[in-house]
């Protein structure tokens, strides 16, 4: 079964932008459980401009499904992430002033900052999965840094989606057999939606686990939250 995780860095976004404390991402963030979610997922920044730091201390004891942190390992993140330990840490390379994430690990240049890294997780018993693009070298190497799982960065594949689906999955499909070949698990995110979503699946039905947040987050103001948890639930049957 794939799980979905619901990303709420989008609702944290919006309460950003009046102050206050509405909408409640921690009350989310248990709404998605009840609705169906399997997970939840966190990508807090230096800037805290949505998720802060805060919010992943207060959600980590009121969580029942599994607890995914994803960032950059900047030494606050790390600290934070050991301080919490999640289930699962996602490592992205983000820039500080990334509008949003666009690009995964180099694998082969980065493999001995990751294994530090990923060791120190290890240790602390948290699961572990790096960001990459869908190139089957990346994915071969990030088995090098020992990670327990890769997350294909899919927004090539959501962008080329319209215009020709097959082509677009083809690198995907490889990458996720690399893994597999690997005894990597997998996971996927990045402008997954609901008309792209079911395809990728069953061309990769293999999937641990998908991470959707500004796509379901902005489905559920058309159609509400419990709705929208369950159409994409749907899309992974």
């Amino acid at each position: 079964m794939t799980k979905l995780s619901v990303n709420i860095n989008k609702v944290a976004t919006l309460r950003n932008s009046r102050g206050g404390n509405l909408p409640d991402v921690l009350k989310t963030a248990m709404f998605c459980e009840s609705f169906g979610a399997q997970g939840i997922t966190v990508h807090p920044r230096p800037d805290e401009r949505h998720i802060r730091y805060n919010d992943v201390r207060e959600l980590k004891p009121i969580l029942k499904t599994e607890f995914n942190i994803e960032g950059n390992p900047i030494e606050s993140y790390i600290n934070l992430v050991l301080e919490v330990k999640p289930t699962q840490v996602t490592l992205v390379p983000d820039d500080p002033h990334q509008l949003t994430s666009n690009h995964g690990w180099d694998t082969i240049k980065n493999c001995g900052y990751l294994q530090d890294i990923i060791g120190r997780f290890k240790e602390a018993g948290i699961r572990t999965s790096i960001f990459v693009d869908p190139v089957v070298d990346m994915v071969e190497n990030a088995k090098k840094c020992g990670t327990d799982r890769v997350e294909l960065y899919t927004e090539s594949y959501a962008t080329g989606f319209a215009s020709d689906r097959e082509e677009a999955i083809k690198p995907y499909i490889d990458a996720a057999v690399a893994a597999r070949e690997c005894g990597l698990g997998l996971n996927a995110g990045h402008d997954l939606n609901l008309k792209n979503l079911t395809y990728f699946h069953r061309c990769i039905p293999w999937l641990d686990e998908v991470s959707i947040g500004h796509a379901l987050i902005s489905d559920a103001l058309y159609m509400g939250l419990k709705d929208a948890i369950e159409k994409y639930r749907e899309c992974l049957l």
